[in-house]
């Protein structure tokens, strides 16, 4: 279970652990509960993530589109250099505010 933050319209996503297959659809599950409950700017915060597979990426990438639709937006923050590299590589950087 992340920690979760809120403050208005804003929410802080804390995974501290990696995101991958494991927990995916636990993250899945708090993202849209963040957007259900009218988040417009969703940050997630990456302190604790050393590694991200294809299915946490898919998480954010659904996450960003869900906000895009309704003028919202999705930073990370604290990821770890290999994670920067990484998201860098699929040119993700171009959408998501890092």
């Amino acid at each position: 279970m992340s920690e979760i933050t809120r403050d208005g319209n804003k929410v802080i996503v804390k995974p501290g652990k990696d995101i991958v297959a494991s927990m995916a659809e636990e993250l899945k599950k708090e993202l849209k509960q963040a957007l259900d409950d009218g988040a417009a700017e969703l940050t997630v915060d990456l302190s604790g993530t050393e590694m991200m597979d294809s299915m946490g990426i898919g998480v954010l990438i659904a996450a960003h589109n869900s906000l895009k639709k309704i003028g919202g937006r999705l930073e990370l923050t604290n990821a770890s250099d290999d994670i920067v590299k990484l998201l860098q590589n699929m040119r993700l950087d171009k959408h998501f505010k890092m």
